[in-house]
């Protein structure tokens, strides 16, 4: 029997690539800002650096749960995956509370204004930030990949501080002498976007973790493909748990009462190949006969 791949061949480059962008942009935004006398560039490069080592977390997250199912672990690892969204959401909390703390220390720390070039700099990280952080989005979507749907919340959180910076320098340099710290308070306007960002994220992973059941459409899907199949009467319980990038469906399937024990097993082994063998990325399914209630 043929499945569909539980997860995208493409699916694992994605936080590579997304490793080799950042380490480009935050070398460029932190000698920038520090040739430039911006910290909000600064830390918009440091937030950069510490996405390089989430994305690796992600990566090896990916790596890890598709590797097979064994003795130890007959369900697989596709938690791992959950796990790595954990860890990239709260290393964005993290790099959040520490751009927060450099930002107040620099707003209470007289500096020079920034120099405009550091404009130019923010516009070419918002441009490159935005079309990766859609691309990892769109694909982390399509996979359900919470780890990759995390890192790319990093990339657009990174676009909003580079904005936030870019407002806030363009102020401090309207404005003159006096509004030298417009950029440190937006640094610290865009940690409140990244702690917004960090917490739903975290959120989402947790509830994979715990095994929250998917959205309603995804069982009614697999009702309508369950009940779809030759020698089916009707459908009980019904109870979907993910992990990884696949899911695992625990199904209750009514026959007929006077059908033979073959005939029933028959019946379910269908149900479960129609399920596994749909675009659904079902990993494997339960059938639990029964008998058709009578009416």
């Amino acid at each position: 029997m043929t499945t569909k791949p539980l997860m995208p061949p493409s699916l694992s480059t994605v936080p590579l690539v997304s490793v080799a962008v950042n380490a480009a942009l935050a070398s460029i935004k932190i000698l920038s800002g520090f040739f430039g006398n911006s910290y909000a560039l600064i830390a918009d490069g440091i937030e950069s650096t510490a996405d390089i080592v989430t994305s690796l977390v992600v990566w090896g997250g990916l790596r890890v749960s598709v590797a097979p199912a064994d003795e130890r672990h007959p369900y697989g690892y596709g938690k791992a995956e959950a796990l790595s969204g954990i860890v990239a959401s709260l290393a964005l909390l993290a790099a959040a509370a520490m751009i927060a703390i450099q930002s107040i220390r620099e707003i209470r720390t007289p500096h020079h204004l920034p120099h405009w070039s550091t404009l130019v700099v923010l516009v070419l990280v918002v441009a490159t930030k935005a079309a990766l952080a859609r691309w990892m989005g769109s694909i982390g979507a399509e996979a359900e990949s919470t780890s990759v749907q995390a890192d790319a919340w990093h990339h657009w959180a990174d676009a909003l501080t580079s904005i936030a910076a870019f407002i806030g320098i363009s102020i401090g340099l309207i404005g003159g002498p006096g509004y030298e710290p417009a950029d440190d308070w937006a640094a610290l306007l865009a940690c409140c976007i990244i702690v917004f960002s960090g917490v739903s994220l975290l959120r989402m992973a947790v509830r994979e973790l715990l095994d929250a059941a998917p959205a309603k459409e995804f069982e009614q899907k697999v009702r309508g493909l369950a009940s779809g199949v030759d020698g089916v009467r009707a459908l009980d319980k019904c109870r979907i748990r993910k992990s990884g990038t696949a899911y695992f469906v625990e199904l209750h399937v009514e026959v007929d009462g006077q059908a033979t024990v073959q005939e029933g097993h028959d019946i379910g082994g269908r149900v479960r190949s129609v399920l596994r063998t749909s675009p659904l990325r079902i990993a494997d399914a339960f059938i639990h006969i029964e008998p058709a209630r009578p009416g």
